[in-house]
């Protein structure tokens, strides 16, 4: 399983969407889109769960294709380092 970064996304596009483009390349296991927790709406980004056959074509594929307007950054999610609060 391998995790896709979806970078620059309309606020409008919608999980569906997004889980329709990237089952061309093969089974989508989940999407997730980013919303701002105080304001509840999009951030812009999200999270594509896919095997990694699929992920890799789908990362190589869409890579700067245009979506409801925008053309979308993908790439292979990085684990995120953990925050180290300064207080």
């Amino acid at each position: 399983m391998k995790n896709i970064f979806v970078g620059n996304l309309s606020f409008s596009t919608s999980d569906t969407t997004v889980e329709e483009l990237f089952q061309q390349h093969g089974e989508v296991h989940s999407v997730r889109l980013i919303n701002d927790r105080d304001t509840g709406r999009p951030r812009g980004f999200g999270f594509v769960q896919m095997d990694k056959a699929g992920a890799d074509s789908a990362i190589a594929a869409l890579d700067g294709v245009e979506l409801d307007g925008r053309n979308l950054k993908v790439n292979e999610a990085l684990e995120r380092k953990p925050r180290n609060p300064s207080w």
